[in-house]
C-alpha cells in the first residue's frame, strides 16, 4: 500500500471546496449540514480508541470480502486498513446517524457502524446500499484515479461526450442508476433502434439534469458537429507560435489539454494527436499559423500568429 503525499491545511481546503462544490450539483445546499470529522477525533484519546477496537475481533473484520481475499492470495493486509471500518463506524456513532447511504461494496463498514451504535446503546441505524456504476470502460467501478470517470461538473459537452463513449452493455445500468425514464420502454427502443440513437437519449438526459435543456442541446449539437460531421469547434483553445519547431509534449501541457506530461506522451504514442487530421509520430513538429491541433476524441487546438 503506498502511502498518499501529505497535503498542506491549504491544499486541504482547497481539496474540500472543489469536492463540495461537485456534491451540490446534486444535493441540496440549503438542506445539508457540513459536519468535520475531526469535530470527534480530534478530542478522541488512544485509551478511548482502544476500548472501540475491543469490541470487535480481527476474525470479524477478515470477514470483509477484499481483506478475505487478499489475504487468501497471501497479500498484506495493513492495520490501518482494519482501523478504518472502525473509524466510519464511529462517524455513524457521533452524528447518531438513523440512515447510512453508500455503494454495495461499502455495506460491511456500514454495518459495523450499525453494530457498534448498538454496542453504545443508540438505535442502529438503517443502510441503504446502492449498485456501483460501472466507469466509461466498461469493466470496472466509475473512479476518478483509473480516469473512467464523468464528473458532474465537467463542461456540459465534455459529459455529453463521455455518456455517448460509454460500451452498449451499460446502457441499461445507465438509465437505471442515473434517470427516471421507464426502463421497460427504452428496453423496447434499444430493440428497434440503433443503440448509438438511445445513447444520445443518455447522454441528454444527464447533461440535461446538471445543465439544463439548453446545455443539453449546445452539447448534443457540440457532439454531432465533431464527431458525426467531423468538423472542428467553432472556438477552441488558441496558441500563439513563437518558433518555427514545437514540442507536442510541452504544447499539449502548457495549453491545459493533458493533465500530466506522461498523458501527453501516452497519446503521442497511441497515436492520438493529430495536425490539421494527420497522426502525430514524432515529439517536435513544424506547425504553420492556422493549423489544427486535436487531442483524444475531444480536445481541441489552433495555432495562431506570435506576438
Amino acid at each position: 500500500m503506498q502511502a498518499r503525499p501529505h497535503l498542506t491545511p491549504e491544499e486541504v481546503e482547497a481539496n474540500i471546496k472543489t469536492y463540495l462544490s461537485s456534491f451540490f450539483k446534486v444535493v441540496e445546499k440549503e438542506k445539508t449540514t457540513i459536519l468535520r470529522q475531526s469535530q470527534w477525533f480530534s478530542s478522541m484519546t488512544t485509551e478511548y480508541l482502544l476500548h472501540l477496537a475491543s469490541r470487535f475481533t480481527v476474525a470479524q473484520f477478515l470477514h470483509r470480502e477484499d481483506f478475505f481475499l487478499r489475504m487468501k492470495a497471501e497479500d498484506p493486509v495493513y492495520l490501518s486498513e482494519l482501523l478504518y471500518p472502525l473509524l466510519q463506524a464511529y462517524d455513524s456513532v457521533a452524528v447518531k446517524a438513523d440512515v447510512e447511504v453508500g455503494g454495495i461494496d461499502q455495506k460491511f463498514n456500514c454495518l459495523v457502524g450499525r453494530e457498534l451504535q448498538r454496542m453504545l446503546d443508540q438505535p442502529p441505524q438503517q443502510i441503504l446500499l446502492f449498485p456501483l456504476l460501472v466507469g466509461t470502460d466498461g469493466s470496472h467501478k466509475m473512479s476518478k484515479s483509473l480516469g473512467n470517470y464523468i464528473g458532474v461538473d465537467e463542461p456540459p459537452q465534455d459529459i455529453y461526450g463521455k455518456v455517448m463513449s460509454i460500451p452498449d452493455q451499460l446502457i441499461h445500468s445507465y438509465f437505471e442508476l442515473l434517470t427516471d425514464e421507464d426502463l421497460g420502454e427504452m428496453e423496447d427502443e434499444l430493440k428497434v433502434q440503433n443503440p448509438m440513437e438511445v445513447k444520445k437519449e443518455l447522454a441528454y438526459n444527464i447533461t440535461s439534469q446538471l445543465y439544463g435543456e439548453e446545455g443539453a442541446r449546445e452539447a448534443q449539437e457540440y457532439f454531432l458537429k465533431i464527431f458525426t460531421r467531423r468538423e472542428p469547434p467553432s472556438q477552441m483553445v488558441e496558441y500563439p507560435l513563437q518558433a518555427e519547431v514545437v514540442d507536442a509534449i510541452d504544447l499539449l501541457w502548457n495549453t491545459h489539454l493533458v493533465e500530466s506530461r506522461m498523458e501527453a506522451r501516452r497519446l503521442l504514442k497511441q497515436g492520438a494527436v493529430e495536425v490539421n487530421g494527420q497522426k502525430l509520430t514524432q515529439p517536435t513538429f513544424a506547425p504553420h499559423p492556422g493549423a489544427v491541433i486535436k487531442v483524444g476524441k475531444r480536445g481541441f487546438l489552433r495555432i495562431v500568429e506570435g506576438n
